[in-house]
């Protein structure tokens, strides 16, 4: 990578740092996607005498759950507020582990390092797929396991990010969009014959949290960051702001399909690495 690319990338990932740390993205990580950690850890097995890192690890879901298994964790994030609120977190549930600011495009740690290296709703938002997901194999131990879970484009946030898009920025170039870490083949792509024993399943998380799409969209509209970074984008423009405030209702409506919860769905991806 030449300087000139370098020096593009670090303003891009200054900005999505920014990003993460606006609004209150602790508060959804325990309201809402709370259970799906303990889904990715069950998952790939994890227990004592495994030494694990949370890439994108956030306020530590999974972390801290694989910390509670009797696992040796290190949670990594690009943003320093969510590990703060990661840390409390621990602290208050007793549990012990590290966290360590780090960005998943150029980890801060040695090769074939970890026996355990998983990401639960996280290294899916890092812009450039490719290079997050070869750190992702590069410092998991030759037969240690790996694991992604991650939106789905058709589910909820797929349907979100797709909706925002026309009221956002271009994307910096090279830059990917998250959910495609939800489609099976995007994430066999990345990883190559560097993995095997795939193993991938699709899920739903119920959410029972919101009345209507209107609902749904207020929540996110004021805790989720990248919700906050389209409406900032498009501020002032009254007409832009109400279709967009139009948009995510209808999308939101649309996942309740004539039931009392909103099924979110995700793809739960596990591996070793050969």
């Amino acid at each position: 990578m030449n300087a000139e690319t370098t020096t593009v990338d670090q303003a891009v990932i200054a900005k999505h740092r920014a990003m993460w740390a606006t609004g209150d993205y602790p508060k959804l990580a325990v309201e809402l996607v709370a259970p799906l950690g303990p889904v990715l850890v069950e998952a790939l097995g994890i227990g004592a005498g495994d030494r694990v890192l949370d890439v994108a690890a956030g306020t530590g879901n999974a972390a801290i759950r694989a910390a509670q298994a009797g696992a040796s964790v290190t949670a990594s994030d690009l943003c320093p507020e969510l590990l703060q609120a990661g840390a409390a977190s621990a602290a208050q549930r007793g549990v012990e582990l590290q966290w360590r600011e780090a960005d998943a495009h150029a980890l801060p740690f040695a090769d074939n390092e970890f026996d355990v290296v998983m990401s639960c709703i996280g290294v899916m938002f890092a812009p450039f797929h490719q290079h997050a997901a070869d750190e992702l194999i590069r410092v998991c131990k030759t037969g240690g396991r790996i694991g992604v879970l991650s939106w789905t484009p058709e589910g909820h946030i797929g349907q979100l990010f797709a909706t925002m898009k026309p009221y956002m920025p271009p994307p910096p170039p090279g830059a990917q969009p998250p959910p495609l870490w939800g489609r099976e083949d995007h994430v066999r792509a990345l990883f190559g014959d560097r993995v095997n024993d795939v193993t991938a399943v699709s899920r739903t998380l119920a959410v029972d949290r919101f009345a209507d799409g209107a609902q749904f969209r207020d929540y996110f509209k004021n805790v989720y960051g990248p919700t906050i970074a389209a409406y900032r984008n498009i501020e002032g423009d009254a007409d832009l702001v109400a279709a967009l405030d139009a948009d995510i209702a209808r999308i939101g409506d649309g996942f309740f399909d004539g039931e009392d919860t909103m099924k979110w769905e995700y793809l739960l991806l596990t591996a070793r690495k050969a």
